[in-house]
């Protein structure tokens, strides 16, 4: 554990790329498999168990200080981090119980709990912690934090509480494990892909020389993902050597049927078999020894267009979907591409051979959950732009555009695949409230709900019954007044992203000023700053005020041009809801 936390340090300070790799080479070779297995496992993100709440830890480091509720939440709001925060506070229990400013361990116990290898914390000690009766646990991890470090302390609470993270991306740690290794990175992104069980004999199979390892029969291939279109880029292309299809908007998956077994892999790397069983029954008609990229959507036989990502989405809130769910949201898979067949990898086939033998899959089988992407007829690059804006009728988000002659790579390699999304919808919103932002933001107020123009007749009654309690300040989020008018502004997104480092100190120093009520960490400010919020799509909500949930709302622009009282209305949202 020691020397993970090292690694920690090493990582968290470095500036340059070249020496986190270094450290990350130098850490692999130096473990036992066992830990470096469980190295990487954290690295990558795998690591998101939850032990043990932040909740629970903060309490056990409350009662170890003595400190208030109140003296925690400001140094949070000065951190950004919980867990840091409880390492912050336990090093100074620490030091001062012990008089000095440098922790020493209490014991020869202490000592060799801190060099217990990784594994053994990750397997044995941290998962007995998370067992314990209530008691037990606070005086257990109490004497433990005694024993270490801040540092181990602040990885020890990362862990517990599933929250572990480095400034360290997948791609550097597979770089690094490349060149430990001597295995290609894609080969080690293939390897990787689905779930990884932290074991020594896991780790000399991942680094097994190419080609001389079995492969689960459940795993995918890494996904191949577009870059946003770039202006001109085709333009001395030829548009024949292109293949245009729709951009759904749905899961991206990989259907997978091998060993006479079945498997539906989302882009996240989840196994969603239990949720889509339907989809599972008609990959039974599928030949043995076949892996087919595409998209899951709601889409019922028959119908022209699917239904939307907000349909979806409720049918993934069910994990086990009842036979009335099955019914009235049926899943389709629209599928892009194949990658194998026969058992016989085909991804350094170029598209146009697999599409050839993804037609003739498809065209074999019966009608039903499985289909084929279609593709859209484009002589010239000016018929790009018509067929894009007629995505939306189509109940897609954009086009896609594949060169016929392009593998199927892994991650976002450019030039071989372009999406070409639509733009998105835009509405003007006035400021309403604000929150600080967490890490390196967590002084800075950079998280903002945003409110439109209401009336009662656009709000419905109950809308219009919560927002006016809402303002009569029961809970912040519901709705602002305005004397002398019918309407009143009524919480409708929340955005963090959009601002420049600039805008945003502009704007924190604005709220400061023009607070006017506070809701725990929430400021409640005067409605007079408009925005543009740029967002994916819109539907109607009965968990939200407005009636209204935006997709992926974000700051388009900050509308100094603009007075509140010119800010859109609720009922240009309402409008932009596609029948």
């Amino acid at each position: 554990m020691r020397r993970f936390c090292q690694l920690f340090r090493q990582l968290d300070r470095s500036t340059g790329n070249r020496d986190r790799v270094a450290a990350l080479v130098a850490h692999f070779g130096s473990v036992p498999p066992e830990d470096a297995a469980w190295a990487l496992h954290c690295l990558l993100g795998k690591q998101r168990r939850r032990l043990i709440t932040a909740r629970r830890l903060r309490q056990i480091a409350l009662e170890a200080t003595a400190l208030p509720d109140w003296l925690f939440e400001a140094s949070y709001a000065q951190v950004g981090d919980s867990a840091e925060t409880i390492a912050l506070l336990v090093g100074g229990w620490v030091d001062q119980a012990e008089g000095c400013s440098v922790r020493q361990p209490h014991s020869v116990e202490a000592i060799a709990f801190r060099d217990r290898p990784l594994h053994q914390w990750m397997e044995r000690l941290l998962p007995d912690l998370a067992a314990m009766p209530e008691l037990d646990q606070t005086l257990e991890i109490q004497r433990l934090w005694r024993s270490l470090t801040l540092e181990e302390v602040l990885v020890m609470v990362k862990l517990l509480s599933g929250t572990f993270r480095v400034g360290v991306g997948p791609g550097l740690v597979l770089q690094a494990l490349a060149t430990h290794s001597g295995v290609e990175v894609s080969e080690l992104q293939h390897r990787l892909m689905g779930p990884f069980e932290p074991s020594a004999a896991a780790w000399r199979q991942l680094l097994q020389a190419q080609g001389s390892q079995d492969r689960p029969a459940s795993r995918p291939y890494p996904f191949y993902l577009a870059s946003p279109l770039e202006s001109g880029r085709l333009s001395d292309l030829d548009p024949a050597q292109w293949l245009v299809e729709w951009k759904w908007d749905g899961i991206r998956s990989q259907l997978i049927r091998r060993g006479g077994a079945r498997f539906l892999w989302s882009r996240g790397e989840e196994l969603i078999n239990e949720g889509f069983p339907d989809l599972l029954e008609q990959a039974d008609t599928l030949p043995d020894g076949l892996v087919l990229d595409g998209e899951v959507l709601v889409w019922p036989l028959g119908q022209e267009r699917p239904e939307s990502f907000a349909v979806l989405q409720r049918r993934l809130g069910r994990r086990k979907p009842t036979a009335a769910v099955l019914r009235s949201m049926p899943a389709a898979f629209v599928a892009y591409d194949l990658l194998e067949s026969e058992g016989v990898d085909r991804r350094e086939e170029p598209l146009h051979r697999r599409r050839e033998r993804l037609c003739e899959l498809l065209a074999s089988g019966r009608p039903g959950a499985l289909r084929l992407s279609g593709s859209l007829p484009l002589s010239t690059w000016g018929e790009l732009e018509a067929w894009r804006q007629k995505a939306r009728n189509a109940g897609a988000e954009g086009l896609m555009l594949k060169q016929l002659t392009s593998p199927y790579g892994s991650g976002r390699r450019r030039g071989g695949w372009w999406k070409h999304k639509l733009e998105p919808m835009r509405l003007d919103a006035v400021l309403l409230y604000a929150r600080t932002g967490s890490g390196r933001r967590a002084n800075l107020y950079t998280d903002y709900t945003f409110g439109l123009w209401a009336t009662a007749d656009s709000l419905g009654a109950e809308a219009s019954e919560a927002a006016s309690a809402a303002t009569e300040g029961t809970a912040p989020g519901g709705g602002e007044a305005v004397p002398g008018r019918e309407r009143r502004l009524v919480s409708f997104a929340s955005a963090y992203s959009g601002l420049s480092d600039a805008e945003i100190a502009e704007l924190d120093h604005w709220i400061r000023r023009h607070t006017s009520e506070r809701f725990g960490p929430v400021r409640a400010v005067e409605p007079e700053l408009v925005f543009e919020l740029a967002f994916e799509g819109v539907q109607r909500s009965g968990r939200h005020r407005s009636g209204v949930a935006v997709r992926f709302p974000r700051i388009s622009r900050w509308r100094r041009d603009k007075p509140a009282a010119e800010a859109d209305t609720l009922a240009a949202a309402l409008a932009l809801i596609p029948p």
